[in-house]
Order: structure tokens, then sequence, then C-alpha cells
């Protein structure tokens, strides 16, 4: 089912486009605070990186919890959350990894989050951010991410290439996330996870059945995960049956009281369907 996340009846905009020209100014205002050979020099002290692939592969339901406060489409989701409160109850109640917005302006992160979050728990980070300069992969590096997202949609197929090279070179691993086949051009043999994103970023339109109609089209050398728009588990055990190995899940775990034991939850409900047939 489409869920059309905006039903106030208001025009719509190209939400990632505003999100983007916000991303690239804020990017230089970082330069000039801190220059990149400044940040370089300090990737020389990072600590060994954690597989983000691996992590998935190996741990049952493959869930990337995410850490997230707010969105554009539906506004505060957990607005007084903490790190501390929230990793290291993922990680005690079955999560693979968890990934941390770091986007402040349009999800309430920051990248102290992201550091805060790796003191905190020992899962594989991913930094989940509108990422489209090297600057943002070496401000990853240092505070503690082991993965990093480049969406095609929001900088296209040649940039995708270059900054997974270049996170590749900083002990960084890649997933690459789509919304429609065409995207695909994005894809490198470089890329380590290829994540179909159910939601438009351009109206925030939610559609699950994305990732049933793309799944033939994924690579086979990148591990497939399926993010956004699984508030329900019978869609992840569902998606599971079609070849996903990893999902990432946010809203259905930060929309409570207590998001370790929403993931437990969740997760036994995705064994507990597990079996339904996928189908497009």
């Amino acid at each position: 089912m489409i869920t059309d996340e905006f039903a106030d009846g208001k025009p719509r905009e190209n939400v990632l486009d505003r999100i983007m020209a916000t991303k690239v100014q804020e990017v230089a205002e970082a330069k000039a605070r801190r220059p990149l050979a400044d940040l370089e020099r300090a990737l020389a002290d990072a600590p060994p990186t954690r597989s983000l692939r691996r992590a998935i592969a190996a741990t049952p339901g493959g869930i990337i919890s995410e850490f997230k406060r707010r969105s554009p489409s539906k506004g505060d989701i957990h607005a007084g959350a903490r790190v501390a409160d929230v990793l290291p109850a993922y990680q005690q109640h079955g999560a693979a990894a968890a990934s941390v917005l770091t986007d402040g302006p349009f999800f309430g992160g920051s990248l102290t989050d992201l550091t805060e979050a790796r003191r905190c728990c020992t899962l594989p980070l991913l930094r989940k951010e509108f990422v489209l300069d090297r600057y943002q992969l070496a401000e990853a590096r240092v505070a503690g991410a082991d993965a990093i997202l480049l969406i095609a949609a929001a900088i296209g197929a040649e940039r995708c290439h270059t900054l997974a090279r270049e996170a590749h070179d900083m002990g960084l691993e890649v997933l690459l996330e789509i919304h429609r086949r065409e995207e695909l051009e994005a894809w490198s043999p470089g890329v380590d996870l290829i994540g179909v994103n159910n939601r438009d970023l351009t109206a925030f339109r939610t559609d699950p059945e994305q990732s049933v109609r793309l799944f033939p089209h994924l690579p086979a050398e990148s591990l497939p995960i399926s993010e956004s728009g699984l508030l329900d588990p019978a869609w992840a055990a569902r998606l599971a049956q079609c070849g996903y190995r990893g999902f990432l899940v946010g809203e259905a775990f930060m929309r409570t009281a207590n998001p370790g034991q929403a993931i437990a939850r969740y997760l036994k409900a995705m064994h507990d369907a597990q079996g339904q047939p996928c189908t497009d």
C-alpha cells in the first residue's frame, strides 16, 4: 500500500532538492571551521571499523535500527530521545547494526550523536546523511562510523562512484541507496550493500512494494537491504522471503517509549510471519 505522508492537501515540493541545497551550505561552513586536511590527519588515529555487511548477514532478522528524532514529513518522532538511552537498548535487544541520522535541520540529528553512539555501543554504525562531499566521509570516519550512505537520487551516478572509492580508501563500507531501476547506474563493484528506499524522497510517499519490484534487478555482489516504510514486521518477513538480508527500520521503534523493547517485539513478529510467499 502506498502511504502519502503529506495528507494536508498542500502542494507537493521536492523535499530532496531543499535538503541538498541546505547541505551544500552546511558542508561549506564545516570546512571553514575545520579544514579537510585537519580531518584527514585525524584519520590516522581512527580505530578499525566493524563490518556492517558481515553483521547483517550474521544476525537473525538483519535489522539496522535507526536513531531518528524527527522527519521533514512527520515532524517530531521522538524529540527528546538520547543516544545513550536508545543505542545500548538496540544492541541488547537484537539489532544487527545501527543507523544514526546526523542531519540537523530536517531530522534533528548531529555528528555528536554519532560520536556518542560509538562510545555507548559496539554495533556497526551507519552514518545516515545526505553525503555529497569527501569531507563528510572523513567526518564520519573520525566520529566513529563504520559505513556511510550514498543516495543515488541526490548526487548522481558519477559522484556515487567517486565517493564509494574514497569511502573504501578510508576504511568505510558503502550502502548505496536507490529508488528506481535507472539509479542502478550509480552502483559499482565497490558498493558493499545495495538499499532500496521505499520512500520517494522528492515527495516522501512510501510504498514497500518498491522493494519487491526492484529486487530481481539488484546486483548479486552487494548485500540487499530494504529501507523505510516497514512499520509492519510482516512486510520485513515478506521481503526476507524475496531475498532481502537487511532492513533499515527507525520510526517503528523511535515512536515508542522503549525502542529497545520495540525491536525485540518486531523481531519476534517478523519471525512469526516468516514463510509467507513473496509475490509482485
